[in-house]
C-alpha cells in the first residue's frame, strides 16, 4: 500500500524559503512514476503546483510559481522536494503530495489522474 508523508512545511515571512519533502512508502514502482505536488486553501479546490517524472528529467509548473519553486527527487530515498522560493502571502495553503502508478496517465495539472496522496502540510506565509 502506497503511503505518502509530507514534511517540511511551517510559517514563513514574505521572501523567504521551505522546503517540503515527501516520503513515499511501500511505492515499488517510485523510480519510474510521477510526482506532483497540490495545495489548497480553505475553501477552494485542490490546484496543482508542481510535478516531475519519473526519472527526474521532466518538471512541470503552474505559471503562478515559475522561476521561484523547483521539484526533485531522489529515488534512492523514496522522496519527492518542492523548494520554495520568494515566497508570498498567497502561497499559504496546505501542500499536498501525490503519486500514481508508471501505468496510469493523465494531464499532470488534473487532480483526478493522481492516485495516491498525502496528508498535507500547512505553509503560511506572512506579510
Amino acid at each position: 500500500q502506497v503511503q505518502l508523508v509530507e514534511s517540511g512545511g511551517g510559517l514563513v515571512q514574505a521572501g523567504g524559503s521551505l522546503r517540503l519533502s515527501c516520503l513515499a512508502t511501500g511505492h515499488t514502482t517510485f523510480s519510474r512514476s510521477s510526482m506532483a505536488w497540490f495545495r489548497q486553501v480553505p475553501g477552494h479546490e485542490r490546484v496543482f503546483v508542481a510535478a516531475i517524472k519519473g526519472n527526474g528529467e521532466g518538471q512541470y509548473y503552474t505559471d503562478s510559481v515559475k522561476g521561484r519553486f523547483t521539484i526533485s527527487r531522489d529515488n534512492g530515498k523514496n522522496t519527492v522536494y518542492l523548494q520554495m522560493m520568494s515566497l508570498k502571502p498567497e502561497d499559504t495553503a496546505v501542500y499536498f503530495c501525490a503519486a500514481r502508478d508508471p501505468d496510469f496517465k493523465g494531464a499532470y495539472y488534473l487532480r483526478h489522474t493522481w492516485q495516491y496522496w498525502g496528508q498535507g502540510t500547512q505553509v503560511t506565509v506572512s506579510s
